[in-house]
């Protein structure tokens, strides 16, 4: 099998993404059969970048992130998808990594794909892996949940999956402005998901989670391996855990004022 044929549909969700989503379609052009980016809305020339990287781009309004995912998978002409995120790159390794599995012939449903955080920076990709999703799966036997925060893969029952060696290098942040406008982002996201389960806000832990959130980044992720970088991202994750459980208290405290 030429490599470059391997009947896989790679799919990325994009907003203003014109810095660096080029880099995401380069890294799985070559051996895939189509790169198809949803993109909700882009004003920075996101679209422009992503067609000429080589891309199939469609316009989807944003709906959250589980269900723009599933979007995507409809547009899929491949029951082989390999889902990517735009600051996400496939590694050389994972790339003939999966060559070699589809040329055997010896495939399973879905595949689970450690994604690893380029420190900022560096060249230096953490040695925790924060994520291990579903990447690469059969559409035919999971598809990504309706959820708008929680964007996973949801295997159908009695498939089987197993476990890449290979690696997802996730280039998260493009500056510390970002980050932040990110963690707010995403934390809202959070609080509203978090209300819709049911989830009470707690002052014990709006009080102790960022500095066990800290401790867990930098000592249990392994964020001590990177220096000064490291403390920054341990800080970053745990400022993260703080926005979420303030903007829980925020809600439920609006809503009962409301009530009043």
């Amino acid at each position: 099998m030429n490599s470059a044929s391997l009947p896989i549909s790679v799919t990325i969700i994009a907003l203003n993404e014109a810095d660096r989503i080029a880099q995401a379609i380069e890294s799985v052009k070559d051996w895939t059969d189509e790169v198809i980016v949803v993109d909700s809305g882009s004003t920075d020339g996101t679209v422009e970048v992503a067609k000429e990287a080589g891309a199939r781009v469609i316009f989807n309004a944003w709906p959250g992130y589980g269900q723009q995912k599933r979007f995507a998978e409809d547009q899929a002409r491949n029951d082989w998808v390999f889902n990517i995120d735009a600051d996400e790159r496939i590694l050389p390794e994972l790339r003939d990594e999966v060559i070699s599995l589809f040329q055997q012939g010896a495939l399973v449903d879905g595949y689970f794909t450690a994604i690893h955080d380029r420190l900022y920076l560096t060249d230096k990709l953490s040695a925790y892996t924060p994520y291990n999703p579903v990447r690469l799966y059969r559409k035919s036997k999971g598809r990504y949940s309706e959820s708008p925060v929680h964007d996973r893969v949801i295997m159908l029952p009695d498939t089987k999956t197993a476990q890449l060696k290979g690696r997802i290098a996730h280039d998260s942040l493009r500056s510390f402005h970002h980050r932040l406008e990110k963690m707010n982002e995403y934390s809202e996201a959070q609080a509203a998901d978090l209300i819709a389960r049911g989830r009470k806000p707690s002052a014990f832990r709006i009080i102790t989670e960022p500095f066990s959130a800290f401790i867990s980044g930098y000592f249990f992720r392994g964020y001590w391996r990177g220096g000064l970088m490291g403390f920054i991202y341990a800080v970053n994750f745990a400022y993260s855990r703080f926005l979420r459980q303030i903007k829980l208290y925020e809600r439920k405290m609006q809503s009962s004022l409301r009530r009043s």
